[in-house]
């Protein structure tokens, strides 16, 4: 069954790299400002924000299956609607319900994981999927920009939207819905007002878990992010590299980022999940904080390799601990919060790196970021609790249809 989690997730990751060069150029082709392009490429970003406390609420009332269909369903005819937009307004409504339809599609297919895994597999389970995520991240873009450029800029808005609907056929082959357990909406209205009241509980109780373990992630992902704005930016604008050598620095560093997914899963099932963390981000602040004494590519592509591997180490880290802490009747309604204080620190990363180098240059806000980077890896070193053991203790779910908040 986790096959159809993982080749869906690499199909998926692989058309959303697509875009990466295309999604600029195209919005450009609007007559769109500079500014207004920032805002495009943030509106699918922006639109999972906003979606993910729905999409736990979505997803606490469906079979799982039946939710993932429903994001990447949402997500194809979005796509779609981009490739078509007949102007800007379009496109960055279509680029909103994106957003959406993957906040349905990660909390749903986040869900199905908690359940489908234990302590003894969890880790490399998480981890391989973050690992083939980050591997269609690599590819996509090169096959995108080639697409473009021999059909046209919205060729690759086509072929994802295709590709995303090919995904929801696979979905309903692979996990089938027939003798499952109906719907939250199908049961009697006591049942469910019972099982409303649980999830409140449930998440009352789990309030200084999210405050704790969510504001260590905070700092995490805006790391994460942050550095995907800075290093590109430095090696143009400080060293005065060109293109090409700023692409080959950055695909050296996503390269050392994908080697390390496997080892990852090892690391956090057999010696705990923050053997594997509080390294990642720790390597992650001391490559943010090289990066200002770099003064040539060499310099900076080691910088980029330690933020790599630092990074590779933490592969699926935050899947897994989401998945530790999310109590059982509650588990998508817990993960609607914890992904969207993940996804509120992607946002953030780039924020604050743009902010920083607006008023005082993109070597201070390195030495920020790093600093983000050093205070996530002090906070889950001794402020979150290791959850491995606890995880090892859960028994896995049986049956796929079982997959949705009781």
């Amino acid at each position: 069954m986790l096959l159809a989690i993982y080749l869906p997730a690499i199909l998926i990751a692989i058309c959303d790299g697509l875009l990466i060069p295309t999604l600029p150029i195209y919005a450009d082709s609007f007559g769109a400002s500079v500014a207004v392009i920032g805002l495009v490429l943030a509106a699918e970003g922006i639109g999972t924000l906003i979606a993910d406390l729905p999409a736990g609420r979505i997803v606490s009332g469906m079979r799982v299956r039946d939710a993932m269909v429903l994001g990447t369903t949402v997500l194809a005819v979005a796509v779609l609607g981009a490739g078509l937009a007949p102007n800007l307004g379009w496109l960055l409504v279509s680029r909103l319900v994106s957003g959406a339809g993957l906040a349905i599609w990660n909390v749903s297919r986040h869900s199905f994981m908690v359940e489908a895994t234990r302590g003894t597999n969890r880790g490399r389970t998480m981890s391989t999927l973050g690992g083939l995520t980050r591997l269609g991240g690599f590819a996509g873009p090169a096959a995108g920009g080639l697409l473009a450029a021999s059909l046209g800029l919205r060729a690759p808005f086509v072929l994802y939207a295709v590709v995303a609907l090919a995904t929801v056929v696979l979905l309903m082959l692979a996990l089938p819905g027939g003798g499952q357990r109906g719907p939250s909406h199908a049961r009697e209205p006591l049942a469910r007002s019972e099982e409303r009241a649980a999830r409140r509980t449930a998440m009352a109780g789990m309030r200084a878990t999210l405050i704790n373990a969510g504001g260590a992630q905070l700092l995490g992902q805006a790391v994460r992010t942050g550095r995907r704005v800075l290093v590109p930016l430095y090696a143009a604008q400080v060293l005065g590299l060109d293109v090409g050598v700023v692409g080959l620095i950055v695909s050296a560093s996503y390269l050392a980022d994908m080697s390390l997914f496997y080892p990852a899963g090892l690391i956090m099932d057999r010696l705990g999940r923050k053997f594997a963390i509080v390294p990642s981000f720790a390597l992650q602040a001391v490559g943010m904080a090289l990066v200002p004494l770099t003064t040539d590519a060499t310099g900076l592509t080691l910088a980029a390799l330690l933020m790599g591997f630092g990074n590779g180490i933490s592969a699926g880290t935050m899947l897994t601990l989401g998945a530790d802490l999310a109590p059982k009747n509650a588990v998508a309604t817990f993960l609607g919060w914890w992904r969207l204080i993940g996804d509120a620190g992607f946002v953030a990363g780039p924020l604050i790196t743009g902010a920083v180098a607006s008023g005082l240059g993109l070597g201070s806000s390195s030495l920020v970021i790093g600093a983000l980077g050093a205070g996530a890896a002090v906070w889950f070193a001794f402020g979150v609790p290791e959850t491995l053991r606890r995880s090892q203790a859960e028994p896995a779910s049986l049956s796929p249809g079982q997959l949705q908040d009781p």
